[in-house]
């Protein structure tokens, strides 16, 4: 099983972060996000997101608003792994927050996890930082 962790230091407070991640369909932060549509509401929503002509199908698994979490599993999509589960997760620290970014995957034979790994750290530290220009300027 493949693994991997980004994470991201902010100064504006938890809920002002986990406002705006904690909203699923709510993806226009992110860069290369062309379109969001979400199906359904709460644990088993589907989302399908438009980027560079693909589409990644993601379902909610888990959200707990308490905690300042969430977790989406990848059903469909160009990134060729099984069994996808990530989280997000909004903790408190010093200076304002800390956003935790995980995920778990198995590869297909042949695939190589350095990588597929490179590239969604690559991925995921872009969506924070952009994330963070959009909340602290």
């Amino acid at each position: 099983m493949a693994r991997l962790a980004i994470e991201q230091e902010y100064s504006s407070s938890q809920d002002d972060v986990w406002k705006v991640l904690r909203e699923f369909g709510g993806l226009d932060w992110m860069p290369g996000v062309e379109s969001c549509e979400v199906e359904g509401e709460g644990i088993g929503a589907i989302r399908k997101i438009t980027m560079g002509g693909n589409v990644v199908t993601e379902r909610l698994e888990a959200f707990d608003d308490e905690a300042r979490s969430l977790s989406y599993s990848i059903q469909q999509g160009p990134i060729p792994v099984r069994d996808y589960l990530a989280t997000i997760a909004v903790s408190e620290s010093q200076d304002g927050c800390l956003v935790k970014w995980t995920a778990r995957f198995e590869l297909p034979d042949g695939v190589p996890a350095d990588g597929l790994i490179k590239g969604l750290e690559g991925a995921y530290g872009g969506a924070l930082r952009a994330l963070k220009k959009r909340l602290e300027g």
